[in-house]
């Protein structure tokens, strides 16, 4: 009787590069504020956390101070930035030209549209039940990302992905700061799917403006 034949050796599986692994270690971190504003990262502290020598751990920080979600300073480490007050209007006043337009752009919708909004709720909704708020917010992101993507302009897709991280980590400062406001958001995803489902561009915009605008207010403590 023959042997078998030997299996086959798998390859070992490739980590990513030093660097690219504390970006996204301490990305992930600022983005859920597991590592919040005003925090001190020390170069030391964060090579031991990923297991790494210190040069990675340089080009990382420089990476992400151009990102401005750091501020390195000389022999003292990095500071991990907050949020400011002009940040929050900024990405708001955007979100709102971007989003107001793509939505009217939409509609009418495709069934295409209409099914993967269904699912991103239903998502956030059981993201929510599990109390993962950085799931929660990568989802109300990734709602809002679809209908711009739908609105045909790939130029405005491209500038509303810009704007992602900052989206991400200010919904979780929102979800944090005020719990009672994921019902509230999932209620208003809700609207806002219903507007797009009937066909109806002019509520649909007035949803947007409602919602988004709101995201000022509660990120500042203007609204309880």
């Amino acid at each position: 009787m023959p042997a078998p034949a030997p299996s086959p050796v798998r390859p070992p599986v490739k980590q990513p590069p030093a660097a690219e692994r504390v970006y996204t270690h301490i990305k992930e971190a600022v983005l859920d504020r597991r590592y919040e504003g005003g925090t001190l990262l020390t170069e030391g502290d964060l090579a031991e956390a990923v297991g790494v020598s210190r040069t990675p751990v340089r080009e990382a920080l420089l990476r992400l101070e151009v990102e401005g979600l750091i501020k390195l300073y000389p022999k003292k480490g990095a500071l991990v930035l907050a949020v400011s007050a002009q940040e929050i209007a900024d990405v708001v006043e955007t979100r709102l030209l971007v989003e107001e337009f793509a939505v009217r752009r939409a509609v009418p919708a495709s069934a295409k549209l209409i099914a993967r909004l269904e699912e991103l709720l239903e998502e956030q909704r059981r993201m929510s039940d599990a109390g993962d708020l950085a799931a929660v917010s990568v989802k109300d992101r990734c709602f809002h990302a679809e209908i711009v993507r739908h609105a045909g302009n790939e130029i405005l897709s491209r500038l509303y992905d810009q704007l992602r991280d900052r989206q991400l980590r200010m919904g979780v400062a929102v979800m944090e700061a005020h719990p009672g406001r994921i019902a509230a958001n999932i209620a208003e995803h809700g609207e806002l799917l219903e507007a797009i489902r009937a066909g109806d561009a002019d509520g649909a915009a007035q949803v947007v403006r409602r919602h988004v605008s709101r995201v000022k207010v509660l990120v500042r403590g203007e609204d309880r």
